[in-house]
């Protein structure tokens, strides 16, 4: 039989006779699906897929003499017996895109569920012979069905969606892909309080993986769904710390980002005391690395990739983000010696970029508080103290190794009550920008004991 699409035009006011033509069409076109083989469908598949793109519902059932829901059952059957090998793939997809995105047509997709399409597009996400072409349109089967209500969101959270959606994410090769999956997350995150807890954990989880695409856009849909979690999870301190070893500078922009706004939850202090830590990396893990980076490059010269390194630029650099962003926050970092470990940082000779970003955050902390100016003077000497304040930024550069080992073996350790004074002596009033930058002349702290 010559394909020919089954739908002939006819007036609004049909006679029986031509109702009784086009369902013998309709079963004639069922009878030749059913009797023919992979290489007859995915011709028929193509010409349905380009003669009905963008049909509403009843005009799907008007082309199919109400009949649509027979088609895209034996499509579904035949999907379900084949997408292991990945036969017409593409075609089978997006032919039943087709009726699920059409408008009124939920009952396409609940007629689509109801004989387990929400298993089948899951599974095919994990099937590691399948092309990716094949897996971004099940994401967007997935997508639409999400789309269509909390019902929806729901039967796909209790398939184990979360779990084969996050791992899709974190090894697909295509960005393309991975926003999509993205968006298809942030739509299971909203709307869906019985679920929105196993999505928020999902992404946390992905944080650890190693594609930085897939790190940045987690970090992305994190600050959306943490709004809506309202409470922070613990396990999320140490992975977004983690995340600040990531040479990408997307990756560290986006962690950073959620730090700020994790400010605002019950996780605020592990997550300060997490920074400050990182400024001094454990020897045990410097060494362990050091071995690793030698014995799979030979050479010292990778020494500036060192991620426990990164991690100390980056959680420099967030330190002082979150210091010019709270006054509050910047109190409360003293109370934890940061700057002790700003300095062992600035320290560092392997690696720069902690040298600079250690720099410019202490360079804030003494401009704004005295005290800390003349424990860091006292510290310094008066030479280096000076190169520091003519160029904190390039302070690296103008110093020599003798000077680098002074700040690094630092003992720097203001007292808590010395703190709590200049706390207490501070002015209740808000501070411009300008008068925040400038010294507080009024107000004389304790001289550093000397030993």
């Amino acid at each position: 039989m010559s394909w020919q699409w089954i739908h002939s035009s006819s007036t609004p006011d049909m006679t029986s006779i031509k109702e009784q033509a086009a369902v013998s069409r309709l079963i004639s076109f069922l009878q030749e699906w059913d009797g023919t083989g992979k290489v007859t469908r995915s011709h028929i598949l193509e010409n349905f897929i380009l003669a009905n793109k963008g049909k509403t519902g009843p005009e799907l059932e008007m082309e199919f003499s109400q009949g649509a829901s027979l088609f895209l059952a034996r499509i579904t059957a035949w999907l379900r017996l084949t997408y292991m090998y990945g036969t017409c793939l593409d075609q089978q997809l997006k032919s039943i895109g087709i009726f699920l995105s059409a408008a009124n047509g939920q009952r396409y997709i609940i007629e689509f569920l109801e004989i387990g399409g929400v298993l089948t597009l899951l599974e095919i996400l994990g099937l590691k012979q399948l092309k990716e072409e094949a897996k971004k349109e099940s994401i967007k089967l997935l997508q639409i069905i999400a789309s269509s209500g909390r019902k929806f969101k729901e039967i796909i959270c209790e398939s184990y969606g979360v779990r084969s959606i996050a791992e899709f994410l974190a090894t697909s090769k295509s960005e393309e892909t991975q926003e999509q999956v993205q968006i298809l997350l942030d739509t299971l995150g909203h709307g869906n309080p019985k679920y929105q807890m196993q999505v928020y954990k999902g992404l946390i989880a992905l944080l650890k993986c190693t594609s930085p695409k897939a790190q940045q856009l987690s970090l992305q849909t994190l600050r959306t769904i943490q709004t809506i979690v309202g409470k922070a999870h613990p396990s999320i301190v140490g992975s977004v710390l983690g995340v600040l070893r990531s040479l990408h500078l997307e990756v560290q922009y986006e962690a950073i980002q959620l730090i700020k706004d994790l400010m605002a939850y019950d996780v605020q202090p592990a997550i300060l005391q997490g920074l400050v830590a990182l400024l001094k990396p454990s020897r045990q893990e410097t060494a362990r690395m050091q071995a690793k980076i030698l014995e799979e490059a030979g050479t010292l010269h990778l020494m500036e990739s060192l991620p426990v390194y990164i991690q100390q630029a980056a959680a420099a650099k967030a330190i002082g983000i979150l210091a010019q962003d709270s006054r509050e926050l910047a109190e409360e970092l003293l109370f934890l010696n940061v700057v002790h470990g700003l300095m062992c940082a600035m320290g560092n000779k392997d690696h720069t970029n902690s040298q600079r970003q250690a720099s410019i955050t202490l360079e804030f902390f003494v401009q704004n508080f005295i005290v800390v100016e003349n424990y860091v003077k006292e510290a310094m000497g008066e030479k280096l103290f000076q190169l520091f304040m003519q160029d904190a930024t390039n302070l690296y550069l103008n110093m020599d190794a003798v000077q680098a080992d002074i700040l690094a073996s630092n003992i720097v350790n203001i007292p808590a009550d010395f703190l709590a004074r200049a706390k207490m002596d501070w002015p209740e009033r808000e501070s411009s920008p300008e008068e925040e930058m400038q010294p507080e002349d009024n107000y004389t702290s304790p001289k550093p004991a000397t030993s």
